[in-house]
């Protein structure tokens, strides 16, 4: 379908040309290229496999089978989950067994070929050369929409793979506790299912309409026909509907819900009261327009804008909307719930990932969206069993990665005045992990100032990460009026420093005794090979890992020359990593690591030690290596957002090392002019000599002249120009005084 070019009232050409859904569909990146809309409940993509790591979206652009497309996809991620509900179109005869990449014979697998594929923001179209079948989708915040044209003189087919869904461990695992379908007459269709997998016990629920009836419909259990009944319950269930020769395209929309069926019809009502599929993509595109629009660059390297554009497309997938059109959604402590009114409930956090980039990213795009998900946080972090947010998918909470980055998130919004959030209600939520709650080594942390090898799982990084969660409670705590337990939390914040090693001058793993652990390599993950000390990092990252308190860290290094010296010795070190290290642990310069989130800030500390100039190198050097215009282009998972996250702010010319503060350190800005719609205001950032060399030689901020290595959220939320004159050779006096240094406040 040729889509049309449209352009802003300014005359810019619409930014949704230059967004590249393919690009992270290789490497290690994750992502789906199907159909979505901004933060949409429906992903409508297709999938090539569902069992094995880098297929955790469903899609890798290496495969060259296709299972079919299916409704819920997770963006990024390194463990997944959904593949709800695949649609498989076909001619010819019935095949129930999804088969494998090895041995796709005999099964519903389909070849694919990228010749025949078009993915663009809201739209995505695959020619199947088997059966010369054409599907296409597109979707809206809570409904899908197919279009499959059927060779002429035919029979046209669906198979409905109610099973289908992602498999990480042993294939034969029971993946669906429950299950039901059901045809509620020959258009309109209906399933249930509660799915065991990584969000464990999450409910689903869908309503199809087709377009034209059903001449036929085939249900199966187990792979075995069943007779025909009304509905079918169980746990492997399918269906095969045939619709006879058609002359005319094949539609079907389907809407989903976490609560019940009438729930997910309603949803398909209000979404998709018509068949058409043009206005539908029309509408998809107009939305993702708009999610574009906010940030305006120039550049001469069409590489570079859709690099640019592409990472703000990634930027909006998630989190996802987690609530139906009449305001009914699933809690976290599985119950239904109604919503506050003007309250949005979402799913999709990735909270150990978007903490450093992707949150404070929205503060500055959409302070009203980034405060209704710090209000949303709070809400289910008091509605959950587990307590505050870890990871919460399709309420449930996955208790995935480490620590309680929740609270930066909320601190952040706080410490920044975005609306209606109430520190009172946060605080009856936060405070009782902060001084009462014993697992995940929590009471050892209070104890004895850090967690033991021997005891827990990646001490260290835990050690580490509960320390900024002490820094950001202790703002929550502030804004609620606790002002003995903020101190409280302050002081402890100051717990990092208990696995630091003077003499080895690495963050490192101590046993109950107090002795460091041995044997001690900083490649390893750690110092037994049953269990890691670190969490996706090794000594060499985690010891830079201190976000809230860098001048703390300097000092435990003697001072700014010799952290200085550690920086450099982190990126000149071998790359070498020992056995062990998991496989996105790439992206790698010596030592750093921009696979990984851990690393993230790294580069920005050199500002702190007064050698600015030497984060403006790395910055543009990672800017430049680790991301490219191509299906392989991110280093890592994708991360729902982070790892685009890093790459606009850093493109844009600064960054948040420590969330909370509202601070941002300058890095190296990549393109000649970047405009940002900021509130009512435009800030406007032009880069002199851009291509000159990665330098700042100077900055001038409304025509005045700024010395500061760093710019504060009030600053940019203000508007008006900063203006860098950049070139070949440092500057090494620009931030050099203590005065323009990045402010403490520990």
């Amino acid at each position: 379908m040729a889509l049309p070019v449209r352009a802003d009232p300014l005359g810019r050409a619409d930014p949704t040309l230059f967004a590249d859904p393919m690009i992270g569909t290789g490497g290690h990146g994750h992502v789906f290229p199907g159909a979505t809309v901004p933060f949409g409940m429906i992903q409508l993509s297709p999938d090539t496999d569902n069992a094995r790591w880098d297929a955790c979206s469903g899609y890798y652009y290496d495969d060259a089978t296709l299972l079919g497309f299916s409704h819920t996809h997770l963006s990024g991620t390194g463990a997944s989950d959904m593949m709800d509900l695949l649609v498989v179109p076909f001619v010819g005869e019935t095949k129930l067994s999804p088969g494998t990449l090895a041995n796709p014979e005999g099964s519903y697998r389909t070849r694919m070929s990228h010749e025949h594929e078009v993915a663009t923001p809201g739209y995505y179209s695959l020619i199947l050369p088997d059966s010369g079948i054409r599907a296409e989708l597109t979707a809206t915040a809570r409904a899908g929409l197919h279009r499959y044209t059927f060779p002429l003189g035919q029979r046209a087919r669906i198979l409905l793979d109610w099973t289908h869904g992602y498999r990480d461990r042993d294939p034969k695992q029971t993946l669906i506790a429950s299950a039901q379908l059901q045809a509620n007459s020959p258009t309109v269709l209906a399933g249930s299912r509660r799915v065991l997998q990584w969000a464990n016990g999450r409910h689903i629920h869908f309503a199809m309409r087709l377009s034209q009836p059903f001449e036929i419909i085939q249900y199966y259990e187990n792979d075995q026909p069943v007779d025909a009944i009304a509905a079918l319950t169980g746990q492997k269930l399918k269906a095969v509907l045939d619709f006879g020769i058609l002359t005319e395209p094949l539609l079907l929309t389907v809407g989903v819900s976490a609560v019940d069926i009438p729930g997910a019809l309603n949803n398909l009502d209000s979404d998709l009261a018509h068949w058409d599929f043009d206005a539908v993509t029309g509408a998809a595109r107009a939305l993702w327009a708009e999610a574009l629009s906010p940030i305006r660059i120039e550049t001469t390297s069409e590489s570079d804008r859709r690099i640019f554009t592409t990472a703000l497309y990634h930027a909006h997938m998630a989190p996802t909307l987690f609530s139906d059109r009449d305001g009914r959604y699933r809690g976290m402590d599985g119950t239904v719930r109604n919503l506050a009114p003007g309250e949005v409930n979402y799913s999709t956090y990735s909270l150990w990932d978007t903490y450093r980039t992707w949150h404070p990213l929205m503060t500055i795009l959409a302070p009203d969206r980034a405060a209704a998900y710090a209000r949303n946080l709070i809400e289910q972090g008091l509605q959950s069993p587990a307590g505050p947010c870890i990871w919460p998918l399709q309420g449930v909470e996955t208790y995935c990665m480490i620590g309680w980055h929740s609270a930066v998130v909320i601190a952040e919004a706080l410490n920044k005045g975005l609306p209606g959030i109430d520190a009172a209600r946060a605080w009856s939520l936060y405070r009782q992990l902060a001084f009462q709650r014993n697992e995940f080594g929590l009471d050892s942390y209070r104890a004895k100032g850090f967690i033991p090898a021997d005891v827990q799982n990646q001490s260290v990084s835990k050690t580490i990460e509960y320390s900024l969660d002490d820094w950001a409670m202790a703002h929550i705590a502030d804004a609620a009026g606790a002002t003995s337990d903020a101190d409280k939390l302050r002081l402890r914040s100051g717990n990092y420093r208990n696995v630091f090693d003077t003499k080895t001058q690495f963050m490192r793993p101590r046993l109950k005794t107090g002795r460091w652990a041995e044997p001690f390599d900083p490649r390893a993950m750690g110092h037994n090979p049953r269990w890691w000390d670190y969490c996706e990092s090794n000594a060499w990252q985690a010891t830079f890992g201190v976000q809230h308190d860098v001048y703390g860290a300097i000092a435990l290094f003697g001072g700014d020359a010799a952290f200085e010296a550690r920086l450099d010795s982190l990126f000149a070190a071998s790359s070498e990593l020992l056995p062990g290290a998991p496989p996105d642990m790439d992206g790698m310069i010596g030592q750093y690591t921009h696979g990984n989130e851990p690393s993230h800030h790294i580069a920005y500390l050199y500002a702190y030690a007064g050698v600015a100039w030497k984060t403006q190198a790395m910055v543009r050097k990672i800017l430049r290596e680790q991301y490219r215009d191509g299906p392989d282009g991110m280093s890592g998972n994708e991360d729902c957002g982070q790892m685009s996250a890093w790459y606009i702010m850093s493109a844009l010319g600064f960054y948040p090392v420590d969330p909370v503060s509202g601070i941002y350190v300058f890095g190296s800005p990549l393109f000649p002019v970047a405009e940002i719609r900021v509130g009512e205001n435009v800030l406007r950032i032009v880069a002199e000599s851009v291509d000159s060399g990665p330098y700042i030689q100077s900055i001038t901020r409304n025509g005045e002249t700024y010395t500061r290595s760093w710019i504060s959220h009030a600053d940019v939320m203000s508007g008006g120009e900063v203006r860098f004159v950049m070139g070949a050779e440092p500057n090494k006096e620009f931030g050099r005084a203590v005065a323009d240094r990045p402010p403490s406040f520990v």
